[in-house]
């Protein structure tokens, strides 16, 4: 029997799922009567993990915001994972925004969730191993708390727990 138990935090995109939930949102702008006539699109550059949307204005971008949100949660993916940019002005009165896929947890983001559990569970142990923090304990139910608690209270990322041993 292992004397420790560990399990990681990580914030990791599907790219595949993302893919799919942004053909279903340019499917669902193209159908929209709101959106009928207008430049509006949405792109997804795979390489970069980032997506490009065009609107004609203010209102259409929200719309492709929700609609976007809409279709990411539905695949799985949680909208904190997306960071929307400042829209700038395009072509012919246009916006143009850039959205990073969020993939891997900053340094940053990783202090908050290691302080946390240091500061809430005394004999869990977070170690912080490039973009993911791994967590471990001699106890299982100690882990399985942790998971529980950034559950109910979820920090600014999306998280995903892999790797339980």
């Amino acid at each position: 029997m292992a004397s420790t138990y560990s399990f990681d935090i990580v914030s990791e995109i599907d790219i595949q799922e993302a893919d799919n939930a942004v053909n279903q949102a340019i499917k669902e702008i193209k159908t929209r009567y709101d959106f009928k006539g207008t430049k509006s699109s949405i792109e997804l550059k795979r390489d970069e993990k980032k997506l490009l949307i065009i609107a004609d204005d203010d209102l259409k971008l929200r719309n492709i915001h929700e609609i976007l949100k809409m279709r990411m949660s539905a695949r799985g993916i949680s909208p904190k994972a997306l960071d929307f940019k400042t829209p700038d002005k395009a072509f012919e009165g246009t916006l143009r925004q850039e959205v990073n896929l969020m993939h891997g947890l900053s340094q940053e983001a990783a202090k908050k969730i290691s302080l946390r559990i240091k500061q809430g569970f005394r004999d869990a142990q977070p170690s912080i191993q490039g973009e993911k923090v791994r967590v471990t304990s001699k106890s299982k139910d100690t882990l399985q708390e942790i998971i529980q608690d950034l559950r109910s209270n979820p920090p600014e990322v999306a998280l995903q727990f892999t790797n339980f041993k």
